[in-house]
């Protein structure tokens, strides 16, 4: 009997990524090592959430439950998007998905068809253009102005032609709130191109600024081209419950919940009950989260302080630092190096060729790890000088 050895060459839409794709894999604090690296809350989940989820669980919430999310849980996200939009957003309209990314995933893919030219800011994300490049589109990063905000004029050249325009509101990495005079701004450039809009707004509540923060969903001739893209992961403190939704216009939606239910079927039915009672109950635990978040900020900012060589724009949003450093080094290299002095950090490098000569570091970690951390960051550059 002959046996043929097995041939497998992965599928192009795969190279493609493996090409591409900037990301990184970085570990959790462990042993001796103290990561800044996670975009993970160190919070546990709000106890009446995780007791909702028990009680879900007891109630018989084991089995498959609608494709496109839970009935009351689609309403009750609907009502929350409509009051942040002003105007009515029908259950329909709603997508719940396997976390943010898989929501992301799921735009992207109904949207963007092979050789479509998707524009992003860069630095930005990179899981972003991991997707476009799936789905055979091409990428068009747009570096920043100086202050890490939109180069307005940039993105008008940029958009000209192009299907899909993504973005994350507060930034990761940067940290920056685009303001209601960006997002204006913005919409006049989409307008004018006939541009769909892909807005990641997974840190919206995390945002330290005296002007409250403007979705794009309450930008008039913004709101009816966007589609929005949430999370429980980051204010709820949720990274682990993989629970994410999507809502934007009908016929969008709809797309993006064939693609859903194609790659990834319903969600978890007794997560969804909990989230239903995260969205009734939660606020408090939101607001306290916040305020740490933004004492753990001034923490940071300050040690960061002390490094000659570095330099900090203050983040405006989530929970990462983005700074710059003399040191001439590519940032994925001192990355390695400062893996060496007992900490881990994230390469700007990983968000697009603008963020190359930054660090991103997360302060959701704990107060004195951000303190060890970036004191050990410190002396790992000292070695290099």
């Amino acid at each position: 009997m002959t046996t043929h050895a097995l041939s497998f060459q992965p599928s192009e839409a795969v190279q493609r990524v493996e090409r591409t794709s900037l990301r990184t894999a970085q570990p959790q604090s462990r042993g001796g090592l103290i990561s800044l690296a996670m975009g993970e809350p160190d919070f546990a989940t709000p106890p009446r959430v995780r007791a909702a989820a028990a009680q879900a669980l007891e109630a018989g919430h084991t089995h498959y439950t609608d494709p496109q999310g839970d009935p009351e849980l689609r309403a009750a996200l609907a009502e929350r998007v409509g009051g942040l939009k002003g105007s009515g957003v029908t259950p329909g309209q709603v997508l719940v998905t396997h976390g943010g990314s898989a929501a992301l995933a799921a735009a992207i893919l109904a949207v963007v068809n092979p050789g479509d030219r998707v524009v992003f800011p860069d630095p930005t994300y990179s899981l972003y253009s991991d997707l476009v490049n799936l789905a055979g589109g091409h990428c068009v990063p747009v570096p920043p102005a100086p202050d890490l905000h939109w180069d307005l004029d940039g993105l008008a050249e940029a958009l000209r032609g192009a299907a899909l325009f993504v973005f994350c509101n507060p930034s990761n990495p940067t940290g920056a709130v685009h303001t209601a005079e960006e997002l204006a701004g913005l919409a006049d450039i989409t307008a004018a191109t006939g541009t769909l809009v892909l807005a990641d707004e997974a840190y919206g509540e995390l945002v330290y600024t005296d002007a409250p923060f403007v979705s794009a969903l309450q930008v008039p001739g913004l709101a009816e081209r966007t589609l929005y893209c949430q999370t429980f992961s980051k204010s709820y403190a949720m990274t682990g419950w993989r629970l994410g939704y999507l809502t934007g216009p009908q016929e969008a939606i709809s797309a993006a919940a064939r693609i859903h239910a194609t790659v990834n079927g319903s969600v978890n039915s007794a997560v969804q009950r909990a989230a239903l009672t995260a969205l009734s109950t939660a606020d408090a635990d939101i607001r306290r989260m916040r305020q740490a978040y933004g004492a753990r900020r001034t923490l940071m900012l300050d040690e960061l302080s002390r490094i000659p060589g570095l330099h900090t724009h203050t983040p405006q949003g989530a929970f990462y630092a983005f700074p710059s450093y003399d040191a001439a080094v590519p940032s994925a290299d001192l990355v390695r190096h400062l893996r060496k002095h007992g900490v881990a950090v994230r390469p700007g490098s990983e968000f697009g060729a603008a963020g190359e000569g930054h660090l991103r570091l997360s302060y959701a970690a704990a107060p004195k790890d951000i303190v060890e951390g970036v004191r050990r960051l410190g002396r790992g550059l000292a070695a290099l000088m």
